[in-house]
């Protein structure tokens, strides 16, 4: 098989991208309430979800706020998107953008400004950070907010010794993107957030086989096997214990009470 690019990656995974991305009961609820909680979310805002996938973390945080109007969730894969839904009673609305198309303005948001917006584990895919950024931040009304959760520049995943190598290659530096948030006009800053992950070891692997992190689509169906068996003889626990740590770079704009 030969290496996928990301945006057939993300096609091949739509169906079945919440089963890998759930690590366990406790996961999706402790990110969506880290997310909720840095952005200061209330009923009130208007929010989106830029790069939402298939809305795992935006179904979660409707439940916590109850947003009075719907959340917004763009991303680029109408594969992903589907799995969102259209029912108008979930207050989530897709809209099929990426990035760069709602900063440019080449796809419409349907609110004229934002109260919140995040990005999680998604500014990696973002050819130019610095201009999507920009174009973000001018649809933030007084005092909105932007979150970018992303994994820091090395992480302590059980991978293989080459895919551990690529992630770094292709990783943003957090700092970086603090950087960009505050030339947009930000008050920007960068903190950190952890929970500590516990996987059964054949369910990481098949997470690994089935290509659950963008990177791993630059891996070949032998590269994958021949990682798999590094993985095997590095961690021969049946539990796989170890850190999922996040940088959240939280910019507010000016004009407003928070």
């Amino acid at each position: 098989m030969e290496r996928r690019e990301v945006r057939g990656h993300y096609e091949d995974l739509a169906a079945e991208y919440d089963e890998h991305w759930v690590y366990g009961p406790g996961y999706v609820p402790w990110m969506s309430a880290q997310i909720a909680e840095s952005l200061s979310l209330s009923s009130t805002d208007r929010i989106a979800d830029i790069g939402c996938g298939t809305g795992l973390f935006a179904r979660e945080i409707v439940q916590l706020v109850k947003p009075e109007q719907p959340l917004v969730g763009a991303d680029p894969s109408e594969p992903m998107l589907r799995q969102v839904g259209t029912d108008p009673a979930s207050r989530l609305t897709p809209l099929t953008a990426s990035a760069e198309d709602v900063a440019s303005g080449r796809v419409q948001l349907p609110y004229e400004q934002l109260d919140a917006m995040w990005l999680k584990e998604s500014v990696h895919h973002v050819a130019d950070p610095a201009p999507t950024l920009a174009g973000l931040t001018e649809l933030l009304a007084p005092g909105g907010r932007l979150l970018v959760a992303m994994l820091p520049a090395t992480i302590d995943y059980p991978l293989f010794r080459a895919a551990l190598d690529r992630f770094e290659e292709l990783q943003p530096d957090p700092d970086h993107i603090t950087g960009h948030l505050r030339a947009a006009g930000l008050d920007a800053r960068l903190f950190h957030v952890e929970h500590e992950l516990r996987l059964d070891r054949e369910k990481y692997i098949g997470m690994v086989r089935a290509r659950y992190m963008s990177l791993l689509s630059a891996f070949s169906d032998s590269e994958i096997e021949a990682g798999i068996e590094e993985m095997r003889a590095a961690h021969p626990e049946p539990v796989l214990v170890f850190p999922d740590r996040f940088a959240f770079v939280l910019g507010v704009k000016s004009g407003g009470e928070q």
